[in-house]
This record gives C-alpha cells, structure tokens and sequence, in this order.
C-alpha cells in the first residue's frame, strides 16, 4: 500500500476521532449512533496511523504530496 494521506489529514482524523472517543465515554452520545460513531472514529485513528484510506484509491485522490524521483 502507498501512503496516500498527508499529515494534515492524519491530524484532523486523529482529532475527530479523539472527540468522538471523549464523548462516547462521557455518554454525550450513546445508543446504536454512539456504537456507529464509535466504529467510525476507530477507523479514523487505524487509517490515520497507516497513513492510507481504502476510499482514496479508487478515486485516485491523494492528500500527500508526490515522491519526486531522483
């Protein structure tokens, strides 16, 4: 797999992930939308910190920058 996410969205992923985990916990959100949202945000975190979204690849969009050959 090519990386295909950018430290920024790395971070933003980490962020709303991290929310999503604070408020689950706190029982801000709970019932079957706080277990989806759950799922989403562990998603997030896996794919921020494998640097590659499933999502991307089809559509060819990339959020890094381009490797320059030498």
């Amino acid at each position: 797999m090519k990386k295909n996410m950018g430290s920024a969205d790395r971070i933003i992923r980490l962020i709303i992930a991290a929310i999503i985990g604070t408020l689950f916990f706190t029982n801000v959100i709970s019932g079957i939308w706080g277990i989806v949202l759950v799922v989403l945000a562990i998603v997030f975190a896996l794919t921020s910190f494998i640097s590659f979204c499933p999502l991307y690849a089809p559509f060819g969009l990339r959020t890094c920058p381009v490797e320059k050959d030498k």
